[in-house]
């Protein structure tokens, strides 16, 4: 017993114990830099975009360089899970690493798209080692009640990342050419590396390594049209229907050839009696919506403040902080709350009923708020969806046990990205449904501004510039109510988890 606590990581303590403090040192910076590398190039990019279609032409391609990674990402988080599992996770953190930062290099000598297409799915590879190890180390090397502090600082660390890559991207993109957003992985990726070497080299489960590579096949058979059709579907185009159509067949039937394969495969990349467990597949299904409500958000509130608020894009960012830093700040708090009473559920069971009736309140109630007290609103939204944020990976890396962390991990890497994928998608065709049911032309012109930017409204006339501001005002309301669903069903979730404390 004693051999275990000591190997939990080599710092001193009471009693051989490592205090928090030391903790914290030894092990958060050599995780925490990794998890901000990945987070980071996830929106540091979206900036530069307009400068890579302009450099690189074929602007309708664009948006592979987004959607290549978000695709590698899901497809790698099972794999390093499992490898990990395997093989150790210093070890793969150190390969993700290399091979994250030498496509980086790729990315920014490409001179086309498919060129960076090709490297940002490289990129993403390593990036979804990054994410998925990061957090089955802090299950590898921390004590399970330490674990929802260290959870609540990468949950704020991944928001810090999410709020600092538009600004650096712009900064860099507008001074040192759209090349710098991935050459400033670089020096961040080598002081990565150094950092890696100083946590504990535990071994892997040893034995002879059995990889599943039809599982793997499957897998990303199934997540790259899955994600294609709802990147597609976003549009609400009806010329788009029929590539939607076809893309969500194959990747019905890949799904259906990945569970035959999964249940007799040895050693599955997906463990299925794992993830039966009621208490795993709630809270994957809680971080999947949760995903979608965050990033959701994220994702179109800029647009509602830009479009029917008017502001400017300076203004937006600076409108925005409250949301982002909200959460940070909600995990910070309920990372240290668990480590202090070992209760993990009793947080999102009250936080999210908040989340749910503030969003249906602002659904209600936005166009009698004024602009400066809209953030203050999406700051009580986003504190209590901090709430849920650390209680996911804690929950499923308990219950799985140290055999299986990598795997644990993993299903809480892919529930959140498939979440945040499902919620954009599906709030973008509430969206524009609502759009298009009061004009076709509306929806039409909102595609525009979310194409070109709120420049378009500007070369209306005035009548008709605020007639189209009122309809997308109406449409955001229905966009809100979507999201406080998904709220609200990730409360209802957190409620029925049945391993409640640890």
């Amino acid at each position: 017993m004693a051999a275990s606590r000591a190997g939990v990581i080599g710092v001193g303590g009471v009693g051989g114990a490592p205090s928090t403090r030391a903790l914290f040192f030894a092990i958060f910076p050599s995780i925490m830099l990794p998890m901000f590398l990945a987070a980071v190039d996830q929106t540091i990019v979206a900036t530069a975009l307009p400068a890579i279609a302009g450099a690189l032409g074929e602007v309708e391609r664009i948006s592979w360089v987004v959607v290549s990674y978000l695709v590698a990402t899901t497809i790698a988080a099972p794999v390093y899970g499992k490898l990990g599992d395997s093989l150790g996770r210093r070890s793969m953190m150190l390969v993700a690493l290399v091979l994250f930062i030498a496509a980086s290099v790729l990315c920014a000598v490409s001179t086309g798209i498919l060129m960076l297409t090709f490297a940002r799915v490289l990129q993403g590879i390593g990036g979804g080692g990054l994410m998925t190890l990061s957090q089955a180390l802090i299950g590898e090397s921390v004590p399970p009640r330490e674990r929802g502090r260290f959870q609540g600082y990468l949950s704020a660390t991944f928001v810090c990342a999410s709020t600092f890559g538009p600004v650096a991207g712009g900064y860099l993109t507008q001074h040192f050419g759209w090349q710098s957003v991935f050459l400033v992985n670089v020096p961040v990726g080598i002081v990565a590396i150094l950092l890696a070497f100083r946590l504990p080299a535990h071994p892997g489960g040893g034995g002879k390594m059995q990889f599943d590579f039809w599982g793997v096949l499957f897998f990303s058979a199934f997540i790259t049209p899955a994600l294609l059709a709802l990147e597609r579907a976003q549009h609400f185009d009806p010329a788009a229907l029929p590539g939607v159509i076809a893309f969500a067949a194959i990747a019905a039937f890949s799904l259906a050839m990945l569970l035959r394969q999964e249940r007799r495969a040895p050693s599955p990349l997906l463990p299925l009696k794992l993830l039966r467990q009621a208490s795993i597949w709630r809270t994957d299904a809680m971080a999947a919506l949760l995903a979608g409500v965050t990033v959701s958000t994220v994702a179109f509130l800029p647009m509602y403040y830009q479009v029917v608020r008017g502001t400017t894009p300076a203004e937006t960012g600076l409108l925005m902080l409250p949301m982002t830093a909200g959460i940070g700040i909600g995990s910070l708090f309920t990372g240290r709350m668990i480590a202090r009473t070992g209760r993990t559920t009793l947080f999102p069971s009250f936080g999210l009923v908040v989340t749910a009736g503030a969003l249906a309140c602002l659904a209600v109630l936005a166009p009698y708020l004024t602009t400066a007290q809209l953030p203050w609103a999406f700051l009580i939204v986003s504190l209590s969806v901090g709430t849920g944020m650390p209680v996911a990976q804690i929950t499923v890396q308990s219950v799985a046990g140290p055999k299986q962390l990598g795997a644990a991990a993993a299903s809480v890497q892919f529930s959140r990205s498939v979440g945040a994928a499902f919620g954009t998608a599906i709030v973008g065709a509430v969206l524009f449904a609502l759009l298009a049911a009061q004009d076709p032309g509306t929806a039409a012109r909102f595609a525009e501004l979310v194409q070109q930017g709120p420049r378009v409204l500007a070369e209306l006339p005035e009548a008709h510039r605020v007639l189209i501001q009122g309809e997308i005002a109406f449409a955001f309301r229905g966009a809100f109510l979507t999201i406080a669903v998904f709220a609200a069903l990730a409360w209802g979730l957190a409620r029925w988890i049945p391993m409640r404390r640890i």
